[in-house]
């Protein structure tokens, strides 16, 4: 037996997050696929250009996010529209004795300045679409020029800054690095539960109770030499109720609870039902709140009998008689029933 359970608690404790470190890892590698397939370097880092040259070699999808700075923009007088609201003005410029269109944000042209004297933008290069191609016929009647000889006067590529600005490249850029920071922080801090069990948060919550290290040990020694009950992964010691299941862990001091109760859940298929399973509510002092699910009948009736042995004060069943008392002694059902009036009231 104390070979079985020397530092069982530790151990075990490492071998969850070793387990729980294949999901981060497999999740960042994932990201780094996608930010070498996809062109998310250059929409964080554009290409800089400086001649118009640089249009046709940066059009391709990947090469396309591009950032230069434009002098004596001239307003064309058309616009883009988007379900009825104007997302960007159409300007050109003389660069490199070549006149190019550029497609600007509302909020960058002051929402359709005459003239612009000078402006860095960051952009995406677009070749020929629809939308240019109009302009293109429109400015052509304008100038009473063929669409072909005005062609052969304007760059075939259009630099637009709403294409840079996109909603859809906004929400993608925001999901890949607030996801890949939340799997990077789990990596690490994985990595360091594995090396130092006391850091977990199952070990933290016992600071409410003294020293965690000092408890964690103690709760070790104790299962190593004589646990006094053991099911599947629930286990009790002289001062201490022990859960150490796949999907967490718990480490209880017994004169610390103050409630304990079960709860059934019916698992069913359609029409079928193919098992029962119990969880244990424990509520203790210090606004501490354990369940632990997915346990059989037996094994909860006899945690909690031992429990309601080794503590007398520990109030057994769920019932509006103990739910009170409980909101009694944890000192804050007043207070709580208290803002619900104040609500009600507003309302």
């Amino acid at each position: 037996m104390t070979q079985n359970y020397e530092h069982y608690i530790s151990k075990h404790i490492k071998s969850v997050y070793k387990r729980r470190l294949l999901s981060p890892i497999i999740y960042l590698v994932i990201l780094l696929i996608l930010w070498i397939i996809l062109p998310l370097q250059h929409l964080l880092f554009p290409q800089k250009i400086s001649s118009v040259s640089d249009l046709s070699k940066y059009q391709r999808q990947r090469d396309s996010y591009v950032q230069t700075t434009l002098k004596d923009l001239y307003f064309t007088g058309y616009t883009n529209t988007l379900l009825g609201q104007k997302t960007g003005y159409y300007y050109y410029t003389m660069w490199d004795d070549k006149c190019v269109v550029v497609l600007l944000s509302p909020k960058t042209c002051e929402d359709g300045l005459p003239t612009i004297k000078s402006a860095h933008i960051r952009g995406r290069v677009i070749s020929g679409n629809k939308a240019f191609n109009t302009l293109l016929d429109s400015l052509a009647k304008d100038l009473d020029w063929t669409s072909k000889g005005i062609s052969g006067k304007i760059s075939p590529y259009l630099i637009s800054e709403p294409a840079f600005k996109s909603l859809s490249s906004t929400i993608l850029m925001v999901v890949y690095f607030a996801t890949g920071i939340y799997a990077l922080i789990r990596l690490i801090a994985d990595t360091l539960y594995i090396f130092f069990p006391v850091l977990t948060p199952a070990c933290r919550q016992l600071s409410r109770f003294g020293k965690p290290s000092v408890l964690l040990a103690q709760a070790e020694e104790e299962l190593a030499t004589l646990p006094q009950l053991a099911t599947e992964d629930m286990f009790i010691t002289e001062h201490y109720f022990i859960e150490l299941a796949n999907y967490g862990i718990a480490i209880v001091p017994i004169q610390e609870m103050i409630w304990i109760y079960k709860h059934s859940t019916l698992h069913k298929f359609l029409w079928y039902h193919f098992s029962i399973s119990y969880t244990l509510h424990i509520t203790a002092n210090k606004y501490l709140y354990i369940q632990c699910p997915k346990n059989i009948k037996s094994d909860i009736d006899g945690i909690m009998d031992y429990l309601a042995e080794a503590n007398h004060d520990i109030l057994v069943g769920f019932n509006e008689e103990n739910r009170l008392k409980v909101q009694e002694l944890q000192n804050h059902g007043l207070q709580f029933d208290k803002f619900i009036a104040f609500l009600k009231r507003r309302i």
